[in-house]
Formats: structure tokens, sequence, C-alpha cells
């Protein structure tokens, strides 16, 4: 009750720090954010145990989206029992706010990269290779590149239309004669594709040869990456301290 009690009084608190925080057992991995207000509480002993217990809890049962996960049972009582149990102990507004379970093969390795202690996750699949390193430095060139895809091939068609208007638009606005715009947007749209796609990116340690071609030297290809930068996306509260202070 009192859990539950706490949690209410500061469901409409801002919780945009927190861990992401990944978890492999034999062939399956889960990533997974968690969000707290505070970096202060993120470094907490009782907070990364909670962050470790769900994320085990995850590859156990896997359930299907958060909503179920919270519903889930965990050692007798429910997973939004526990996260409001912890949101009373920790004092601070708790969230699990997204996962991915990935699984592989005996012949796959998995990579998992954790950037400034949990700010961002990422968790690959490699195919073709069992060492882990590989894989690894994938995941490090995914947190550092933050490319949108693996390949061409998945990008949204509606996406690349809306792409190459635009590119349309500022070339005609740049004055280029409609002959070899054309040709300009087609070339534009390439470069656009190299900088989303993971594998037509000049791979970070080694920016002579693509994510690809480092991969087809291991014998390796990419099948997927989750890439979890902490608090993406939230609406973070804009706090002036210095009018606090005058006001």
């Amino acid at each position: 009750e009192n859990g539950i009690a706490k949690a209410a009084k500061k469901a409409d608190r801002i919780a945009a720090e927190g861990a992401v925080y990944i978890a492999a057992e034999g062939n399956e991995a889960v990533i997974v954010e968690i969000n707290a207000e505070t970096d202060f509480v993120a470094r907490n002993e009782t907070f990364q145990n909670l962050v470790k217990r769900i994320a085990s809890h995850i590859l156990a049962t896997k359930p299907a989206d958060v909503e179920a996960l919270n519903n889930s049972e965990l050692d007798g009582e429910t997973v939004s029992a526990i996260m409001n149990n912890a949101v009373a102990t920790i004092g601070e507004k708790l969230n699990i706010r997204r996962f991915k379970v990935e699984t592989k093969t005996d012949n796959d390795a998995f990579g998992q990269y954790m950037h400034m202690g949990g700010r961002i996750g990422v968790l690959t699949v490699v195919e073709g290779t069992t060492d882990e390193t590989i894989a690894k430095d994938v995941a490090m060139h995914a947190a550092a590149l933050n490319p949108k895809y693996v390949s061409r091939e998945e990008v949204d068609q509606a996406e690349l239309d809306h792409e190459r208007e635009v590119l349309r638009q500022q070339a005609l606005n740049e004055g280029k004669p409609e002959k070899i715009v054309d040709k300009m947007v087609e070339g534009r749209i390439r470069k656009y594709l190299e900088e989303i796609c993971i594998v037509d990116q000049p791979f970070v340690k080694d920016s002579d040869q693509t994510v690809q071609q480092y991969l087809e030297s291991k014998k390796a290809s990419i099948r997927s990456f989750v890439r979890y930068e902490l608090g993406e996306g939230i609406e973070k509260r804009e706090e002036n301290f210095a009018d606090e202070v005058l006001g």
C-alpha cells in the first residue's frame, strides 16, 4: 500500500536517467532500459541489483511487452509491485521503459557494448562466427555512429521517398538545372543510405573499410542490432536554478 501511494505521488515526475543493461545466457540475450530521476540513483547498488533482477526475469519468461512484464510474477509478487516497493525504498520515480530479447544459434555471437556505465547500450547478433570480440567491435561501432538500419533493404520506401523529395527541393532551391537535379539527388540518396545503414558506414576502428567489409574479412555478417540511448526521446524538464534563486 505504502509503495503504491508513494509511486502515485511521483507519477508525474520525469524519469530520464537510470541505466541501459544487457544480460546474456546461452543463445538468448536481453537489452533493457530502466529509468530513474537522477544519475545519483542510477549508481545506487539497490537500483543496479533491481535492474539485473528484472533483466534475468525477462530472459526467463520472455514477456511480450512492458505491460506483460509488469503484470508477470517474480518471486511471488508482480513486477509492478516490486517496482512500486523500489520507489518507496529509493525515493524516486522508477520506470521500466523498454526491452528487446534476441536469440542466436551456436554458430553466432552476441556483441555487448556498454558506454559510459550504461548511458548507451548496444546488443548485436553476428552470424558466421562465435568470436564475441568481432560482435562487440560492431556493437561499439553502433554506439559511436548511431545507425538506424542494418542495410538498405530495411529502409522504409516512404522514408526514402520523403528524403528524395527534400533533397530534390534543396537542389532546385540552390538553382541547379532540372536536368541534373535527379542525378544529384540519387548521389545524395546513396550518401544518405551510407550514413544510416550500419553495413555501409566506415568502420569506426578502421575507416578504410566499411562494417560489411570488416565482417566479410572475418567470414561473418550482422543480422541485427539494438541500440538504446538512456532517456532518448523523453521530454526533459528545463530547470533554471538561477531563476529559482532570484525568485
